[in-house]
């Protein structure tokens, strides 16, 4: 999808005004930097405390006990959280209108979407009553201060 929307983007930019300014492409350019930078540290730390949840010999992303501790006992989904940032972060990268104000909003409902149908589905599915109280108590996403500190924590 990303790629699509940025052979759209671009051709439909090509030659604007807003697309054409320096000063723009350099602004949106920094902010998308730190966007990505946050996007990848949520996937880093997200990733890193659900690997608690692996016992034995399974495949690597997979867990095999519900996760509740560290950035789990803020929010249920953190990965979605930097993963929904990536569409956002790419686009003020690329410096393209379209892309900004269109392509990467739709893209991140999509992400959203797609994580509450079928990842919601599997974990309840996977974990049963424990995940299910779990939910009860832990928000998808939380936009707490707290949390989203220790979402974007760089842990190099």
């Amino acid at each position: 999808m990303i790629v699509g929307g940025t052979v759209y983007a671009l051709v439909k930019d090509w030659g604007t005004p807003l697309f054409s300014n320096i000063s723009f492409h350099i602004f949106s350019a920094l902010f998308g930097i730190v966007i990505l930078k946050l996007a990848f540290n949520a996937a880093g730390n997200g990733g890193r405390e659900l690997t608690k949840g692996r016992v034995g010999d399974i495949p690597r992303m997979e867990t095999n006990r519900l996760v509740t501790t560290g950035i789990y006992s803020c929010m249920r989904h953190p990965m979605l959280f930097g993963l929904t940032l990536l569409p956002l972060g790419w686009a003020l990268l690329i410096g393209s209108p379209t892309f900004i104000r269109l392509i990467a909003p739709l893209e991140m409902l999509f992400i959203i979407f797609m994580v509450i149908i079928f990842e919601e589905m599997e974990v309840k599915r996977k974990f049963g009553e424990s995940y299910k109280s779990y939910s009860k108590e832990v928000p998808m996403i939380s936009f707490k201060f707290e949390c989203l500190r220790k979402l974007f924590k760089n842990r190099g």
